[in-house]
């Protein structure tokens, strides 16, 4: 996240949530990491296979509101990493 952006940030994800924009996953939390270079927002995010993943991602981020969204969410960000991990136990 920017430097003191946090709380607007915040406002629009539960905007966001509020109108179902977020994608469908089996489990899902957001996260705050107020340590280190900067504040963090992390998106975790289960499926039961990486097609799930796929087909979640292209179906609500493919929507006109949630790209509107996304366009006033993005200026809140500093810079984005995505990992894709698989759950072993």
């Amino acid at each position: 996240m920017k430097f003191g952006h946090f709380k607007d940030a915040n406002t629009l994800l539960k905007e966001a949530m509020d109108a179902g924009m977020m994608p469908e996953a089996q489990e899902a939390r957001v996260l705050s990491d107020f340590t280190g270079d900067s504040y963090r927002l992390i998106f975790e995010e289960g499926y039961s296979s990486l097609a799930d993943y796929e087909k979640s991602l292209s179906s609500s981020m493919g929507e006109d509101k949630w790209k509107q969204w996304y366009e006033k969410f993005k200026q809140h960000v500093e810079s984005s990493h995505r990992e894709i991990l698989k759950k072993v136990m």
